[in-house]
């Protein structure tokens, strides 16, 4: 069987990823002064305008105004000719404390200390309730579907060769697409590499519009698309269509050119549609809201047991109810490629993994932030992805639990 299978990014200076990265710069910083913070952080950008909104209950003293100018600058929007910059944007907070009536579901006194007994994990509830779904594969070192895994690469590297100055003409927004060949499963070709990318009218002396056009399609093939290619065994062929800025240019983008919003990215977060999404958001969440710290979990979960090698394929379903700490179901799918039994693949996570949302926080430290990361931590994640990221180093991208399955997949094999 042969099909194709696309996937896409976005660079960090794509509006709804600037609100996405102001929102957990948001989070990092409450959660360095207080780790108690009940944090739900929603922003909205447009032309030369940023609005912090959502709830939040923290006892930390933070420059809200100050943390979005900052995080505007680093992504890169410094000139006001482009409709957004930093320092002549307007910045509007309207944020309300979290309802009592969801706060009485997390037992926040317990909560904020790291090691807690088994009682008081079951005592610490769901911020919400909700489905949220883990995927990994072996298609990838990192253990990511292979479309998505090369989107984010290019996205990665379009940023960076703005940055360095390598292309100077480039702007901070900027999308990718890949389009993989599958035969009977596995990926075997490229079939399609798309890349709009935000643009100066003119570079150099050059001002013709298909002249331009031309001369961004030999810069990103150079300094883009061979780099991210140049270790991978895939890589495109002469058959490969390569796709820049289809409309023809792209000089008016970022807020200027589409609003932005929290959240509105959740395929380019996660797996690039080769697996399912619960629909909830991450960026802006304290780790209470199970939306995200469960799905950090489940992503941990079916990565170890791909690892394990115990299946090629493994997707994890996990659903809470708001105010319960135990999940309310749980599901497991290796799409045909698992070496036990489902219902013995489901012993093994209900033995090795704690669900219970006060013992996830407590098994990755969700809410005691990394000293040696300046207080930077989840606006790390909030572009190019939360999983997969072989450039950070993230608790449930570990793979510490590897030996322990396999021992005790090798205890059911051995009774069989």
């Amino acid at each position: 069987m042969r099909y194709l299978f696309s996937s896409e990014s976005v660079t960090e200076g794509h509006p709804d990823k600037i609100c996405d990265q102001i929102a957990d710069a948001i989070l990092d910083a409450l959660l360095t002064q207080d780790p108690q913070s009940r944090v739900a952080a929603e922003v909205v950008v447009n032309t030369g305008l940023v609005l912090i909104t959502g709830e939040i209950t923290t006892k930390a003293q933070v420059n809200y105004v100050n943390l979005a100018r900052q995080k505007i600058r680093e992504i890169g929007y410094t000139d006001a000719e482009n409709g957004f910059a930093a320092n002549s944007c307007a910045v509007i907070v309207a944020l309300d404390e979290q309802s009592p009536d969801i706060a009485r579901g997390v037992d926040t006194a317990q909560e904020a200390r790291e090691h807690l007994s088994d009682a008081e994990l079951d005592r610490v509830g769901a911020g919400d309730q909700g489905i949220m779904f883990g995927y990994a594969c072996n298609e990838t070192p990192e253990y990511m579907p292979l479309p998505i895994s090369l989107a984010h690469r290019m996205a990665r590297r379009l940023a960076a060769v703005r940055k360095t100055g390598q292309l100077p003409y480039l702007r901070p927004d900027g999308k990718t697409q890949v389009t993989v060949i599958y035969e009977d499963g596995k990926p075997v070709g490229i079939d399609t590499i798309l890349i709009s990318t935000q643009h100066t009218a003119t570079i150099g002396d050059i001002s013709d519009e298909a002249a331009v056009q031309e001369k961004i399609k030999a810069d990103l093939r150079e300094a883009v698309v061979n780099p991210v290619f140049a270790d991978l065994a895939i890589k495109p062929d002469d058959k490969t269509r390569f796709l820049v800025n289809p409309t023809g240019k792209f000089v008016i983008g970022g807020p200027q050119g589409d609003s932005g919003l929290t959240g509105r990215k959740l395929v380019v977060d996660t797996y690039g549609g080769y697996a399912r999404h619960g629909g909830g958001a991450f960026s802006g969440k304290d780790p209470t809201k199970v939306d995200r710290s469960a799905a950090y979990m489940a992503r941990y979960i079916a990565k170890n047991i791909v690892a394990a090698g115990l299946a090629d394929k493994c997707e994890l379903q996990i659903s809470y109810a708001i105010g319960v700490a135990r999940p309310v179901s749980l599901f497991v799918d290796t799409f045909g490629t698992g070496k036990l039994a489902p219902e013995q693949l489901l012993e093994l996570i209900k033995s090795h993994f704690d669900l219970r949302p006060a013992a996830i926080i407590q098994t990755f430290g969700l809410c005691h932030l990394p000293q040696d990361r300046g207080g930077r931590f989840y606006q790390d994640v909030a572009a190019y992805g939360h999983f997969g990221r072989s450039d950070l180093d993230l608790p449930w991208e570990k793979l510490d639990k590897v030996a322990e399955l396999q021992a005790a997949a090798a205890q059911f094999l051995s009774t069989v």
